[in-house]
């Protein structure tokens, strides 16, 4: 840096803000809202955080209206491109194309190897955890909000010692009425387990005398500016109604809960749940019951099922057996939409030593594929980046910032450029300054490497081997 004066990173801490302000994590995606398509499929001009890549979206947009029309089942979407260039960001724009309810489930190729669970298992249970079932169901309940909450006790009457609660008197009250409940005792062990109050408004089922606390009743809503508590309104109606209920759940988590035994109440057995392994092995067996049990949901119209999007990055790292594996998957009849994304050429497919393919993806799986390229960023469409996720993250760019790190981004990388952002904004405000200069990027290249100049400096070392 050519200035004389005190770097930013020795100079004084500024004072701390105030203690009521929050900072909330940014996720590195958190800036993609959808694909950013008009009505007629055309790709707007840098909308719902996309920059660039207009063929890519137009492409995964034809593949969403395919998905939603039930037609690109046995098929999968391979995203191609080098690395930084908005591949797990198209993924992420298909699955909000598709819906906050449908199930997203990434993952990364190398995951699937583990020494707890076979590589299949893992590609199976990621699928399962991809396939929702929505189930509505209209249950006879008892909702309102909670005026009295009261257990009655007895003696035991298998001891002379201490009391036992024989019943619980719960009184609920909606915008129509207020009525009384004498409950069992059972369902007050619920209640304390919801840790339900005075002033909470629930709702419990007829049949199965389940509880659900619902949220605490708006009348008791503080004037705070920050609140951990959900405020609801005085349910309308009748206390004791049909209510339609709307419960979605995923295939995994139907499979995990019935391939976990439910063991006793004594201690031998509380032992036994602790030291055993957390990860278990669902068995197809089990798998084909749970289908079954499913299938018949459906048919009944209680259940709907609603596939979602398995996302596997670094598709490459998987192996032969993986990719076989795979092709079974994809024809399963209740198979979720598969994405793949790879940043590889021609390639030997991994688990062999002869078989050479594109994108290290054997033949039979590839031609089941629809391949979409994205592009590399030009210096203007950097620019646009990194100014998108300047203002996500509430940072203020000097002069010549913006023009500087997207230089840096084109002679290294976009997510270099990206990462410099955040500790430049560290380095000015520990200066005193309120936006980003350009000595604080200066900066950083003096603090921080890029791969390549950290690659070239080894090499002129001479440490390579």
């Amino acid at each position: 840096m050519a200035s004389t004066s005190t770097p930013a990173h020795n100079a004084p801490l500024p004072p701390s803000a105030t203690s009521t302000a929050r900072s909330s994590r940014i996720a590195p995606h958190s800036h993609i809202k959808g694909l950013g398509l008009d009505p007629e499929g055309f790709a707007l001009l840098d909308t719902a955080g996309f920059v660039g890549q207009n063929q890519a979206r137009e492409a995964c947009g034809v593949i969403v209206d395919l998905i939603k029309s039930r037609k690109f089942a046995g098929r999968a979407l391979l995203l191609v491109g080098g690395p930084g260039t908005g591949k797990t960001a198209l993924a992420l724009a298909v699955s909000h194309e598709l819906g906050a309810k449908v199930p997203f489930c990434p993952m990364v190729g190398s995951e699937v190897y583990s020494t707890e669970v076979k590589k299949t298992e893992v590609l199976a249970e990621a699928f399962r955890r991809a396939i929702g079932l929505r189930i509505k169901e209209t249950k006879e309940v008892y909702e309102g909000e909670v005026t009295e909450l009261t257990p009655s006790e007895s003696e035991n009457p298998l001891s002379g010692y201490g009391k036992t609660v024989s019943h619980v008197v719960v009184g609920l009250k909606t915008v129509k009425g207020t009525k009384q409940l004498r409950l069992d005792p059972t369902i007050y062990e619920a209640i304390l387990k919801e840790k339900i109050v005075v002033g909470d408004v629930i709702y419990v089922e007829a049949n199965t005398g389940a509880v659900k606390r619902v949220g605490r009743s708006d009348a008791y809503a503080s004037s705070y500016d920050l609140e951990s508590e959900t405020y609801v309104p005085l349910p309308k109606g009748d206390v004791h109604k049909k209510k339609e209920l709307v419960q979605d759940v995923t295939l995994g988590d139907l499979d995990a809960a019935n391939a976990r035994p439910q063991g006793g109440q004594d201690i031998m057995s509380v032992m036994g749940s602790l030291v055993k392994s957390g990860r278990t092995e669902v068995t197809e067996k089990l798998r084909k019951e749970v289908n079954k049990v499913v299938q018949n949901y459906v048919d009944q119209g209680v259940a709907e099922v609603v596939p979602g999007v398995v996302f596997i990055d670094e598709v490459h790292m998987l192996d032969i057996e993986c990719f076989t594996y795979l092709n079974a998957l994809l024809e399963d009849r209740m198979a979720p939409t598969v994405i793949f994304a790879t940043n590889r050429g021609n390639s030997v497919v991994r688990g062999t030593t002869d078989i050479v393919s594109a994108h290290g993806i054997p033949v039979d799986l590839l031609d089941r594929c629809m391949i979409v390229k994205t592009e590399s960023y030009t210096m203007e469409q950097i620019a646009k980046v990194l100014q998108l996720r300047a203002n996500v993250e509430g940072l203020k760019l000097g002069a010549g910032v913006l023009e500087k790190l997207a230089v840096e981004g084109d002679k290294s990388s976009l997510r270099y450029a990206l990462q410099l952002l955040t500790p430049a904004s560290i380095l000015a405000s520990l200066a005193g300054r309120s936006q980003i200069e350009i000595e604080d990027v200066g900066e950083m290249n003096e603090l921080f490497l890029d791969a390549k100049t950290s690659a070239a400096n080894i090499a002129a070392a001479g440490y390579e081997l």
